[in-house]
């Protein structure tokens, strides 16, 4: 494999494996954090297992962070449909990973999803949140279990700092939708700057 890719590292135990395997599969890989400040996340957790991984991969990995907390999280938290925020969220990130990635000639986007893992992962919400951009999107953990991928993270020495990252965002419903329905995510659309929230996410990205 030859090409540069960018891996949504999000610190939780499953992104920094699918960073792992892109990399021992020969791209060459640079990392985007979605900081949810002030919504939750710990940026000096993920900048521990960044540096793990430029270790296990003997690549200098570029480390850059974008600001979705502020950009895309706050208008997110007041959409009228709690529900489907978690399939919202993922669509504003893989937006402003796809315009970053365009502009610094990568290939393609990374992922960490693991099919029916959370509730952003089922098929159909995988399905909606894909709809969002038209730029690759490479799984490589997409039919491994949970198990599976903590066994990978525990030999590349990722697992212990992935569990010592903070809780999930604090705008993640009580009941997620598990079952994206797509009218009601472009209606929820609709009443959002879109454009104007990724650009403000890309124009904030820093190298770190």
């Amino acid at each position: 494999m030859s090409m540069k890719v960018l891996v949504l590292l999000s610190g939780g135990i499953d992104s920094p494996v699918a960073a792992h395997v892109m990399a021992e599969a020969g791209a060459e890989v640079a990392v985007l954090h979605m900081d949810n400040t002030p919504y939750g996340g710990s940026l000096d957790q993920v900048k521990k297992i960044v540096d793990r991984l430029r270790a296990t991969t003997g690549q200098a990995i570029p480390f850059y962070v974008a600001p979705h907390g502020e950009s895309n999280l706050s208008r997110i938290a007041e959409t009228r449909n709690p529900h489907i925020r978690c399939v919202l969220c993922k669509r504003f990130m893989m937006r402003v990973a796809e315009t970053f990635a365009i502009q610094n000639d990568m290939t393609a986007l990374v992922m960490g999803d693991s099919l029916g893992q959370v509730a952003s992962q089922t098929l159909q919400n995988i399905r909606a949140e894909q709809e969002a951009v038209n730029i690759p999107i490479m799984r490589p953990l997409i039919g491994l279990d949970k198990q599976e991928i903590i066994e990978i993270a525990r030999t590349i020495g990722t697992y212990d700092l992935s569990i010592e990252a903070p809780g999930e965002c604090q705008i993640v419903p009580k009941k997620p939708s598990t079952r994206a329905n797509m009218k009601k995510i472009y209606e929820a659309e609709a009443e959002m700057d879109v454009d104007g929230m990724v650009e403000a996410s890309v124009e904030g990205i820093v190298r770190t």
